[in-house]
């Protein structure tokens, strides 16, 4: 199939808002006709971009169709899983102006497009090296972060996509957070745990996860609650950190931290300690 030239232009627009939104952080649904039968006002392979407000770019044709997929569309994004749709339209229906398939059959797949997914660690400690380089091996985008520069150091974290050395306040800043963000929280101290984790628990971030005991982290729950944060938004903070699997050095340590975070990607909530 030859695309015509508006048409290719058309398709390169909407690929390419696809990659900008999701490059910077932002969860889209691309919608595509695989198939088309009979009189329908686009071909297969027409697109259209989707995010949780509507239409972005593209078309597949206007119309009551085309917005009955926009809204499974949002309901694709809420959900986070991907659905193939069929639309069957007679030439009687189509005459009454009930949809834009004029009496033809068409078959859409909405696609939902993630932003890469990270880990990111606040800490350049010890355990940190070893969970840099596990979170890497099973596929993560790395990013480290501490104030310490003969910490947070490219020597240490050679497989690290960004070793950051800045204060929280400032990364976080400049640091997009998405529901693709698993972050670790494992610095040098209870005080400075409890800095981050104020900063990022109202994040939409996939996983909040921060080393210490159970008592240590209790007090820092208490005192983020006598600074206003509902008990309800700590409870989703994976403390103490990793599955239990009686891990003693700072590498069995990133091996539980790890585990924990592909048993929160994956759905396997039945396993966790919490």
């Amino acid at each position: 199939m030859i695309i015509p030239k508006e048409d290719e232009e058309e398709l390169l627009e909407v690929l390419e808002e696809a990659l900008k939104r999701v490059g910077q952080g932002e969860t889209v649904a691309l919608v595509t006709i695989i198939e088309a039968q009979g009189s329908t006002p686009q071909e297969a392979g027409a697109k259209m971009l989707v995010g949780k407000e509507g239409l972005i770019a593209g078309t597949i044709g206007g119309g009551v169709t085309e917005a009955k997929v926009i809204e499974e569309a949002k309901l694709a994004l809420k959900e986070g899983k991907g659905r193939l749709l069929e639309y069957h339209l007679t030439k009687e229906q189509a005459a009454l102006g009930e949809g834009a398939i004029c009496g033809g059959e068409m078959r859409v797949f909405i696609d939902i497009l993630l932003p890469p997914e990270e880990v990111v660690i606040f800490g350049a400690g010890h355990i940190s090296i070893y969970v840099s380089k596990l979170a890497k091996m099973v596929g993560f985008k790395v990013r480290v972060i501490d104030d310490r520069k003969e910490f947070a150091h490219p020597d240490r974290f050679p497989e690290a996509d960004e070793v950051i050395v800045e204060e929280t306040e400032k990364a976080l800043s400049h640091l997009k957070i998405t529901p693709s963000t698993y972050i670790i929280i494992v610095t040098r101290g209870h005080l400075k745990d409890e800095e981050v984790l104020a900063s990022v628990v109202k994040s939409p971030a996939a996983y909040l996860g921060m080393i210490g005991s159970r008592n240590k982290n209790a007090v820092v729950f208490k005192h983020l609650e006598e600074q206003g944060l509902a008990a309800e938004e700590l409870k989703r903070v994976h403390a103490p950190i990793g599955i239990d699997i009686g891990a003693q050095t700072p590498a069995e340590i990133a091996v539980s931290i790890i585990a924990e975070i592909i048993a929160v990607k994956r759905g396997k909530r039945g396993m966790l300690n919490d």
